[in-house]
């Protein structure tokens, strides 16, 4: 009679399970997130009640949770000092928390490297794990603290423990005996319940330290925002990869409640609880993320857009070497040769060794104003305190050949052409070939890059130089052979596919030329700028772009106007 009892009760149970999980069932589109779902449901609702009268100890829990730390690999791809910064801001701002929270636990709080890391999860017995791409997500530390009361809260109030004991009602294996768990299990998510307790005891948590609640209903919308964004196609591998980021996240914002769920439920306690919603505090490491980004900016070839972010992150913690170069380098693509002089100067004071640093500090003064661009770098020079970048006669000396005086070049043209056998020959060769070309001595130009490309014959930037300087000299079969050389192993960056646009021009190779131009001014914008290109190439190569770029229009418009005299066809 006793198995019959004991029977029925396991029927009904399960039962009870299958019950609450149909109704509690949410409709997921194919993708990651339907794993999700079966991890916090299915495995939850079937293991968890028998958990519940059988607790692990906090010691138990403790030595679990710091063998799973231990053999956690998260991505190292940033050991530099913002990641430490980060890791250290996240501890004060953690240990703040988690003074108020149930449990007395050796709370430990990680930073997870990784842009597409856009998730924060913790494990048993203290350990909580924050990722790049979410904190990037962020603009105050309020937020950062709903997100990691929250976390605490999985801890505070056993949920970690209870999936470890699931994974060892699963497995079948003595909990003493249980062997290190993966983290997916912990990065999936919990039920609907554990996770609006986790919100609403979490909230509650930052609350008591201090912070606005609501900075959890930021961040709640902040991501439902993203997600709508995403839900799109992605147009580039960047944006793809966000999206799978986004679709595999897991505990926050995605799980099992609703974001407007989720969003009553704090609104409801700021009301019943009487909370203060003061105003947020920034974000102390939001800076990071803001150089990060206009990084990523500058790479995507959106220079005006770099330049405002990178300022912004300035203007919160000025002195930023990283900021400061990708600041220079946005001005000096939109042609602002002025503001790139001064932002390589203050880099310069930051960096005062700074060899490269230097020499795009003289050639942004002689691309703003070339005649007295020598003595603006002398004077910069000068004001540097401490030592002084080293090997600089080359850039002087072009720096001087452009205020016509050509007397310190020739004799450095004529010394490393004696020494051209030397280890950094090369590359001096290189660099003052290209101040002869700016200068307009394009047979000099050609002949300090010939030498150089006899040193190093497999160099394609070289070679594509080179190539400037003997379209000047009508050498069009070298420069051809060079530039069609890049296409054939694969390596046609735009600087060598402008190169060869100019060359088929002048030719009289109009189509092939145009594909050429059109695909060069779409990979690097600078080049439909006349100011960029007057700056810093012949006056044949502005004129040839400046023809290109007039025929490219006028074609334009001869499509437009023929598709739309066609008739329109009918349905």
């Amino acid at each position: 009679m006793t198995r019959w009892i004991a029977l029925t009760g396991v029927v009904l149970l399960g039962l009870a399970a299958v019950f609450m999980t149909e109704h509690r069932k949410v409709d997921v589109p194919p993708g990651p997130a339907a794993l999700l779902y079966l991890i916090a449901d299915t495995e939850q609702e079937l293991t968890r009640m028998p958990v519940r009268f059988t607790r692990m100890s906090d010691e138990e829990e403790i030595r679990i949770g710091n063998q799973i730390a231990l053999d956690y690999r998260y991505p190292r791809d940033k050991q530099d000092r913002d990641t430490a910064e980060v890791e250290r801001y996240l501890g004060r701002v953690g240990s703040r928390i988690a003074a108020h929270a149930h449990r007395k636990l050796p709370y430990k709080f990680h930073y997870v490297p990784g842009r597409y890391f856009i998730n924060a999860f913790a494990v048993p017995g203290g350990h909580v794990y924050v990722g790049e791409g979410l904190l990037a997500l962020m603009d105050s530390e309020d937020e950062l603290a709903a997100v990691i009361g929250h976390e605490i809260e999985h801890i505070d109030h056993y949920h970690c423990a209870e999936r470890v004991q699931q994974e060892q009602a699963l497995r079948k294996i003595p909990l003493g005996e249980l062997v290190a768990l993966p983290v997916e299990i912990f990065e999936a998510g919990y039920s609907k319940d554990q996770e609006l307790e986790a919100d609403r005891e979490g909230t509650r948590l930052s609350v008591q330290a201090g912070y606005s609640p609501n900075g959890a209903i930021r961040m709640f919308e902040t991501f439902q925002r993203l997600y709508q964004e995403y839900q799109a196609r992605a147009k580039t591998p960047q944006e793809e990869l966000s999206r799978v980021a986004l679709d595999t996240l897991g505990g926050y914002f995605r799980s099992h409640p609703l974001t407007s769920e989720r969003i009553a439920q704090v609104r409801k306690m700021i009301a019943s609880e009487h909370w203060d919603v003061h105003p947020e505090r920034d974000l102390a490491v939001a800076y990071i993320f803001w150089t990060d980004k206009a990084q990523s900016e500058f790479e995507a070839r959106k220079y005006a857009h770099a330049q405002q972010v990178a300022m912004r992150s300035l203007e919160m913690h000025p002195g930023q070497e990283k900021a400061l170069q990708v600041l220079a380098e946005a001005q000096f693509a939109q042609a602002d040769f002025a503001g790139a002089a001064g932002s390589y100067r203050k880099l310069l004071e930051l960096e005062s060794t700074n060899r490269d640093v230097a020499n795009s500090l003289a050639l942004s003064l002689a691309a703003d104003n070339p005649k007295n661009a020598a003595a603006e770098f002398r004077r910069a020079l000068d004001s540097i305190k401490g030592e002084k970048p080293q090997d600089l006669q080359v850039s002087i000396s072009g720096l001087e050949l452009l205020g016509e005086n050509a007397a310190a070049a020739q004799k450095l043209r004529s010394e490393l052409s004696s020494n051209s056998l030397e280890q950094n020959a090369p590359m001096r060769l290189e660099e003052l070939g290209w101040w002869f070309y700016m200068a307009g001595d394009y047979r000099s130009a050609a002949d300090l890059l010939g030498q150089a490309i006899q040193q190093r014959p497999r160099d394609l930037r070289l070679g594509a130089h080179l190539s400037w300087a003997d379209i000047e000299l009508r050498r069009f079969s070298d420069a051809l052979q060079v530039l069609n050389l890049a296409y054939e192993q694969g390596q046609a960056q735009p600087e060598r596919t402008m190169a060869r646009a100019v060359f088929l021009w002048r030719a009289q190779q109009d189509d092939e030329a145009l594909r050429d131009f059109e695909s060069a001014s779409a990979a690097q914008p600078e080049w439909t700028n006349p100011r960029w290109v007057k700056a810093l190439y012949s006056p044949l190569v502005v004129q040839s772009i400046e023809q290109m770029s007039t025929e490219r229009e006028r074609r334009r418009k001869i499509q437009t106007a023929w598709a739309q005299s066609r008739p329109q066809s009918r349905p």
